[in-house]
Parts: structure tokens; sequence; C-alpha cells
């Protein structure tokens, strides 16, 4: 995985107690949960009001490495940036990070397709949307 840009897009939350499984830490799902979130947060930070009723994303894929455990009540950091976007896909970076030592806890890739949400059809990435995504 590449490194973070200085663009890259980060916000921290705890984890809930309702995200720790049977073995007393975050199950896998939550990670993709918050892999999915932040992804959502960055891409309402810099698309238009007025565009995001007419545009989604969805995944495609996810390429997810589980690396340590996350536990109730941690702060953890989520970043994110974009790498190439070709048609109407996108692929994006994720880090999830401790936010008390920086220890990495999870990193994904992911493909996302952008969509008309009426249609269910994807729809070309723009150069106004790369200008977004890749500042």
């Amino acid at each position: 995985m590449p490194d973070a840009p200085n663009h890259a897009f980060s916000h921290e939350f705890q984890v809930p107690a309702s995200a720790i499984d049977a073995l007393g830490h975050a199950n896998n799902v939550e990670y993709v949960r918050w892999v999915q979130d932040v992804a959502g947060a960055h891409w309402l930070s810099i698309c238009p009001a007025a565009m995001r009723d007419q545009i989604i994303w969805v995944v495609r894929e996810h390429r997810i490495r589980y690396l340590q455990s996350a536990f109730a009540g941690e702060t953890l950091r989520a970043t994110t940036w974009v790498g190439e976007t070709s048609g109407a896909t996108s692929l994006r970076y994720t880090r999830l990070t401790r936010a008390a030592d920086g220890v990495l806890l999870c990193e994904a890739e992911t493909t996302w397709v952008l969509l008309d949400p009426k249609s269910g059809r994807p729809v070309r990435v723009t150069a106004e949307m790369v200008s977004w995504l890749l500042p």
C-alpha cells in the first residue's frame, strides 16, 4: 500500500462496546464498517451538496489486512485517500490506527463504483470529481 499523501482525509472515533465480539476485541465486520464510514465521510466533505442525490458510490471489492486488535473505548484514527480513478471506478486506500500510539491495526484497498442511484447504472467519474478526490 502506498504512503498516505498530504491531502489524505482522517477522522477519529471511539470503538463502541457493541463492536466487541466473543474474543473480546472488535469484530472484523466492524473494521469493514469503519473502512466504509471513513470513505463516506471523506466523500461528503468534498462533494457539493447539490450533487449528493445524483450520484452514489458502492463497493465492488474490499481487500483488507487485519494486523492488530482494537478494544472497546479505544480511539482509532481512520485515514483514507484515493488512488487510481478510471471510468466509473476508483481505488481507495484506508488505514486504521490506534490514536494513542499510532499502531497500524488494519489496512484496506477498496474498489468503488460510481452509480446513478435512480437507474443503478455506472456513471463515469468526471475530471471535476477527480479534482475533488485528488486535489
